[in-house]
């Protein structure tokens, strides 16, 4: 029997979002939902993935799930290869969005802002913690580039086993992180009837400036 779509729906019932009760600075909302998230949220489901959206040269929108690695009151870090396809996009043009969605808490994020990579020396901090086969998979993987089959890119990981035996694995030059710099946040709670809550934080002069978006 054919998959109905246009049946599946689902009644959000838990509390709903009040501007009156929600800090002035949305990064503290973020981390307070982020907190939350992390407790409540059950495999499959990483309370830290987000889809994240670029713009290549042709103006063309390229959207792909990532794992948010921080954030602070500067921003949202992320790690990638700077040569793959989202790397060539924030080179062209620096400008993002983020969406985080956490289906057991009925919310969704949504974070636009320029993008810049990291200091080299906070890159270099993260590759090294990463699990040895990780750093060496950075090496190994030309990210977002054609491949023959799967035997091409195990070849190449064995290539670079060779390479790395009984040496430190440095980072690539073409590996590293970024932070988004966010001048929009929404904050997204589902009420009943889908008349559901939307607060926009907006960055103007400096300072964050609260609206509320209709459904």
């Amino acid at each position: 029997m054919p998959l109905s779509l246009a049946k599946m729906r689902r009644q959000y019932t838990l509390d709903g979002l009040d501007e009156t009760r929600t800090p002035d600075d949305p990064m503290v909302l973020f981390g307070l939902w982020m907190e939350q998230a992390r407790d409540t949220e059950s495999p499959p489901v990483e309370a830290n993935s987000m889809a994240l959206a670029t713009v290549d040269e042709q103006g063309r929108p390229h959207c792909r799930v990532l794992l948010l690695k921080g954030f602070d009151k500067d921003g949202f870090t992320f790690f990638g290869n700077y040569a793959s396809d989202k790397g060539q996009d924030l080179a062209t043009n620096p400008w993002a969005a983020m969406t985080f969605f956490w289906p057991g808490l009925e919310r969704q994020v949504r974070v636009e802002g320029q993008v810049h990579k990291l200091d080299p020396g906070l890159s270099d901090a993260y590759f090294t913690s990463r699990p040895l086969a990780s750093r060496l998979g950075a090496w190994a993987s030309p990210q977002s580039r054609v491949l023959d089959d799967r035997a091409a890119l195990e070849a190449l990981l064995a290539q670079t086993e060779r390479r790395f035996i009984n040496q430190p694995v440095p980072r690539p030059e073409h590996w590293g992180g970024y932070c988004l710099r966010p001048e929009r946040l929404e904050f997204w709670q589902g009420r009943a009837d889908r008349l559901h809550d939307r607060l926009d934080y907006r960055l103007q002069d400096g300072t964050w400036q609260r609206s509320r978006l209709a459904p």
